[in-house]
């Protein structure tokens, strides 16, 4: 019975530290739009480009990426533009969050009036 619950505490305590090296490898900061249909390509580019500037401006990000839909599954539920960040780890994310560039893209988003929805997903990086 001894041996088992060493053998239980030994795997635990492994989880609990491939846990904490996944944390480190980064997280993935994944953000999905749906413009209004009278949204103009110019006024989702002014999007997309501050978006991609919050990069050299927020400490912690590591990479910026963005995409329009193209799958033929017809899921996307209206959905068409994914921004994604990679961030050096949570607390990189939870200091982008608050962030006056970040707020400022807030209201960027405000006074433009083009975005009907939005979605968010973060997770750690787990390779």
């Amino acid at each position: 019975m001894r041996y088992l619950f060493i053998l239980f505490l030994l795997g635990f305590l492994s989880m609990s530290n491939a846990s904490e090296q996944n944390q480190d490898q980064g997280l993935r900061h994944v953000v999905v739009f749906k413009y209004k249909p009278e949204a103009s390509q110019q006024d989702i580019n002014k999007v997309t480009n501050t978006l991609r500037s919050l990069k050299d401006k927020i400490p912690g990000i590591l990479r910026f990426e963005y995409g329009i839909n193209n799958s033929p599954e017809g899921l996307d539920q209206g959905f068409t533009h994914v921004y994604q960040f990679t961030f050096v780890d949570a607390a990189a994310r939870d200091h982008y969050l608050p962030h006056r560039e970040h707020a400022k893209f807030g209201q960027l988003l405000g006074e433009l009036d083009i975005l009907e929805s939005v979605f968010v997903v973060d997770y750690p990086i787990n390779e």
